[in-house]
């Protein structure tokens, strides 16, 4: 008897039913998935079985690479948002913490190298290329919602730098253009806040 008062010996034949369809993503898994970026016109590249690799195009963040992975249970999905913030690393994690109460399907999370990502699981049960759409949708939403606040709280200094040596030279200052107001607020102190 197993943990979940299945016999072990039904269990084990399920398991391996599930790989057969599903392994590698060479199955019906892998069928699913590719049906559904080449729907979403996202082009996918499948460096070894089970894992496909992509860019999520976005707005204010232009590309969230992206990759799909297949396992015995779950798919899983991995996306980077920012690299390690330069400063104010916990107020960066508290609004991340934060965000992660309202988020559907993924949550943000750390790599050993401080790097922000979206990371989620769904049940290879339940997954379909509507959940899959929901799924990609809800990171690439999140990311790109996400990527100017988590830069003005964590990159501040570095952008206030370019926009100063940009403003200095006459140069455009276009790139910064979700950060202009409190950019130029900082420069004129009698300015009232936004």
């Amino acid at each position: 008897m197993s943990a979940d008062g299945g016999s072990s010996r039904q269990h084990a034949h399920t398991s391996t039913k599930s790989r057969d369809d599903t392994a590698g993503g060479t199955g019906v898994m892998g069928q699913i998935i590719r049906s559904a970026l080449d729907d979403a016109g996202l082009d996918a590249e499948e460096p070894r079985e089970g894992l496909f690799v992509f860019d999520l195009p976005g707005e204010r963040k232009l590309a969230t690479p992206c990759q799909l992975s297949v396992g015995d249970h779950a798919l899983a999905v991995h996306a980077f948002v920012c690299r390690n913030p330069d400063e104010n690393h916990e107020a960066v994690y508290r609004w991340l913490l934060t965000r992660n109460l309202r988020l559907f399907g993924v949550a943000f999370g750390l790599d050993h190298n401080g790097d922000i990502y979206l990371d989620g699981r769904l049940p290879l049960s339940v997954v379909t290329p509507e959940e899959l759409d929901r799924l990609l949708g809800s990171v690439l939403t999140y990311a790109d919602e996400s990527f100017n606040t988590i830069l003005e709280l964590g990159f501040a200094a570095s952008i206030r730098k370019e926009w100063e040596w940009r403003i200095s030279r006459g140069e455009s200052t276009r790139n910064l253009d979700a950060f202009r107001g409190w950019l130029e607020r900082d420069e004129d102190p009698s300015a009232p806040p936004c």
